[in-house]
């Protein structure tokens, strides 16, 4: 898989640690150098295991699935790719999204969200499986790129404490992103010739 096009899902699966990290600068509105470097690593560190451990599980039933491993890889991606877009478009139609009340830097909370934020790249690391692609340097990149945009959510969210609002068009973004690499492996796949 090429490198833009493992950037771009990158991108992609950070959208939602994007959100949560918008809504922790809101909710902290001076957050301290901890604070960034909590989250960012908490967030970093899942978007990188949750694919290896979807890649090491998609290794044991690879042989079983070659002649659909494009299918099923974009089956899955526009599966999140589409939940994203949802909650993207539930969340405009809110209009206002609330800031959290306690610090989500902290504790518990913390490893609850970066668990919920990088459920998808489980998928994602399903998917690099079934398509015989290598892990670790795209699951790198990947934690890589959600650390630094997790950090600047944080940064967003405290700049501008009304940018919780734009969270839905944060996961829009992300949602059409995957949905279009999905697209792509069918395309390289020559499903469209």
């Amino acid at each position: 898989m090429p490198l833009y096009t493992v950037f771009l899902l990158a991108v992609a699966l950070s959208m939602d640690a994007f959100a949560v990290a918008v809504a922790t600068g809101c909710a902290v509105r001076a957050p301290r150098l901890s604070h960034y470097a909590r989250l960012a690593a908490c967030f970093g560190v899942f978007q990188f295991l949750m694919p290896v451990l979807g890649w090491a599980l998609g290794l044991s039933v690879r042989d079983y699935m070659e002649a659909w491993d494009h299918w099923i890889a974009f089956g899955l991606l526009a599966w999140v790719g589409g939940n994203m877009l949802r909650s993207g478009l539930a969340a405009l139609k809110q209009r206002e999204t609330s800031c959290p009340a306690t610090d989500p830097t902290a504790g518990r909370n913390l490893l609850i969200l970066g668990v919920a934020t990088s459920i998808d790249a489980l998928a994602v690391g399903l998917s690099f499986a079934l398509l015989q692609t290598p892990i670790w340097g795209p699951a790198a990149l990947i934690g890589v790129v959600c650390a630094l945009i997790t950090a600047c959510g944080v940064y967003l969210g405290k700049t501008l404490a009304r940018l919780c609002a734009l969270n839905g068009w944060a996961e829009l973004l992300g949602g059409l992103t995957l949905l279009a690499v999905a697209c792509n492996i069918l395309r390289e796949h020559h499903v469209f010739d």
